[in-house]
């Protein structure tokens, strides 16, 4: 078995403690916190899990689910993107594509809930978790732009 060295910016080679230190460090690099990451990580597996739960046999229960599938996911591949924004420009833009990508999911979650009759219960802790998103995105917009 092959070992694999580990050599910093510098070219130098890192010990095994240099190395963990350096892991932790870049968890939390980035311009938003590990536990928002995770929030819309999570916000992004339970959609998948209410998706699974849909019923398949009704065209539109299908076709609005994958929608809110892939908008629902979005949230947290927009969120991950913004973490690395290398300018407040790309950091705005990102968490804009955010925004729209929850509050269509909330509109997704309305519409099986109103017009497919998708029962409350597993639809409205979405909606709730959609419209903390929304409100939260829309501040960190505001801040940076405000900067």
């Amino acid at each position: 078995m092959e070992a694999r060295l580990r050599i910093d910016r510098h070219g130098v080679c890192l010990g095994e403690k240099q190395k963990t230190e350096i892991g932790k460090a870049e968890m939390n690099q980035g311009r938003l916190q590990v536990e928002f990451r995770e929030r819309t990580k999570a916000f992004a597996a339970s959609t998948i899990r209410l998706f699974v739960r849909l019923p398949k046999a009704r065209e539109e229960v299908r076709v609005l689910g994958k929608q809110l599938l892939r908008s629902g996911t979005s949230v947290a591949a927009h969120v991950r993107e913004a973490s690395r924004a290398r300018s407040d420009e790309e950091f705005v833009s990102n968490l804009g594509g955010a925004l729209q990508e929850a509050d269509e999911s909330a509109l997704w979650l309305e519409l099986l809930r109103e017009e497919c009759g998708i029962e409350a219960a597993l639809t409205k802790p979405l909606e709730a978790e959609c419209s903390e998103l929304v409100a939260i995105f829309t501040t960190m917009i505001n801040r940076t732009k405000s900067k």
